[in-house]
């Protein structure tokens, strides 16, 4: 075993090598360019839903009150009628894109974190490279990625942006294996 606070570094390390990765990924490239396409008449439907002063927040159209009711002919007639959908509300103005990014880095140190404890219980000061990054790089992928999968299965969000994300989580892992086995105490 090696100890967790002799890990402090190889854990910032990845989280902003992740970073610099996932910047370079959303702004130098056009890999994510189409995940959201406009809605069509975007106006006229942002003008729709205006009036209802919509607070920040996750909804479901429609939405059965209980169990029974989603079987009444009335709310299957909903359902055929359509639309349905699940929408996230944003709060209105600019995009608050610093809290987003330092939430990002967080995130990033605490997937850094989990995959150091892991490697930190599991391996010696000493191991090879390769064996350090399939623990942590594996441990990272499954930070980044698996939770992914269960929004195409349960909510249907988009295959490709799910595929595409799970690209950018695999490229996150190498590169936190990559930095963990550089940095593994000799």
């Amino acid at each position: 075993m090696v100890a967790l606070s002799s890990l402090w570094l190889p854990i910032l390390l990845s989280a902003v090598a992740v970073f610099l990765l996932s910047s370079v990924i959303h702004l130098a490239t056009p890999w994510h360019r189409n995940d959201y396409p406009r809605l069509p008449n975007e106006d006229a439907v942002a003008d729709a839903l205006r009036p209802f002063g919509l607070q920040p927040g996750e909804y479901l159209v429609p939405r059965a009150a209980d169990s029974k009711e989603m079987g009444t002919p009335a709310f299957v007639e909903k359902l055929e009628r359509g639309p349905v959908l699940m929408m996230t509300v944003m709060p209105n103005g600019q995009w608050a894109m610093g809290r987003t990014l330092t939430l990002w880095l967080v995130y990033s140190l605490v997937v850094g974190l989990f995959a150091g404890y892991l490697a930190s219980r599991t391996l010696t000061a000493g191991v090879d490279y390769l064996r350090v990054f399939q623990v942590t790089g594996t441990t990272a992928f499954a930070g980044y990625v698996l939770a992914l999968w269960q929004m195409t299965i349960w909510y249907h969000r988009s295959l490709a942006i799910t595929v595409r994300s799970t690209v950018d989580g695999l490229l996150y892992a190498l590169v936190t294996g990559g930095v963990f086995g550089w940095l593994w105490p000799r």
